[in-house]
């Protein structure tokens, strides 16, 4: 009979086997800085902080003390963005040859932190928009400051600009990192390689997925669970989906998309246009078209000219 002692050694030398682990390993080289979830949401909260001061951050903030306060948090945001666009960098597969030369990457991550705190004037003003399309677009919000502390739209569209921005910049995994922290907490989920104007909204969010390659216009709006992704993944010669090709849809300006509607492929929905609730979309809807399901689950495309 086996005892407990022999069982759990066995499964020791089973875990330890490289066959058992194979691609699931990360090697570590000593001296490089590790991704980390918990250094990432202090970032996060650093930039509301200076995005929305007295929001979060200091409660004692004031048009007196404001330049201090940010220039606080801009000073700790720079030490902490750097580590962790290091990480980003060596942990990249597709980067770890250049990983030999930490301080050529530690100044390109430096580099890259100045670039994205650059940065930070215009994400305020693209976020203030956000701000204010959330408070237009909901007659149940009494202010702009229930909107900020309490809309979880805000929060993950935040996550979303802020990643949006690091992977322009060209930082690897960090930005889907802080995309997700956005995902756990909200459940929207918006990739950060998505395209997202000004004037964003979403209302309620709760399911909302925009996926990598989705183009959204200014002044669209969002309902619950509705889902932006692709209709099929191509696939290479050797049977795996070909990365980073178009297949997300893209809204132009002023779109309505209702809740659990789904919109599949690289399809376009016209300017203007407004998609109902629970509906599959996959082929393209003109300019300023209502797309609707009647009682017989028969889906009609209303335009101007009938």
């Amino acid at each position: 009979m086996t005892n407990d002692s022999d069982m759990t050694k066995r499964t020791i030398k089973e875990l330890s086997e490289y066959g058992s682990y194979g691609d699931l390993y990360l090697s570590h080289k000593g001296g490089e800085p590790l991704p980390s979830g918990i250094v990432l949401k202090e970032i996060v909260t650093l930039v509301r902080a200076i995005i929305f001061p007295g929001y979060f951050g200091d409660p004692m903030v004031n048009k007196n003390t404001i330049q201090y306060h940010i220039g606080v948090n801009i000073d700790n945001l720079q030490t902490l963005l750097t580590e962790q666009i290091l990480a980003g960098i060596c942990y990249s597969k597709r980067n770890c040859e250049i990983c030999q030369d930490n301080n050529e990457n530690r100044h390109k991550a430096k580099e890259i932190a100045t670039k994205f705190i650059a940065y930070l004037p215009e994400l305020r003003r693209l976020l203030g928009t956000d701000v204010e399309a959330a408070y237009n677009g909901d007659p149940a919000a009494e202010s702009y400051e229930e909107i900020i502390f309490c809309y979880p739209a805000i929060r993950a569209i935040s996550n979303y600009r802020m990643a949006h921005k690091l992977q322009e910049l060209g930082v690897p995994l960090i930005p889907r990192m802080i995309t997700e922290m956005a995902h756990s907490e909200t459940g929207i989920d918006i990739h950060p390689g998505a395209v997202i104007g000004e004037y964003f909204t979403i209302d309620h969010g709760t399911g909302v997925v925009i996926g990598q390659t989705a183009i959204i216009g200014k002044n669209v709006k969002l309902y619950q669970g509705v889902t932006l992704g692709a209709k099929s993944f191509p696939l290479d010669e050797d049977g795996k989906p070909i990365k980073g090709i178009p297949r997300h849809p893209i809204l132009e300006d002023n779109v309505i998309i209702y809740s659990n509607a789904t919109i599949l492929g690289r399809i376009t929905i016209g300017e203007g246009a407004s998609i109902g609730g629970n509906i599959w979309v996959t082929k393209n809807v003109p300019k300023g078209a209502k797309v609707i399901q009647n009682r017989t689950k028969e889906v009609s495309v209303i335009t101007d000219d009938k």
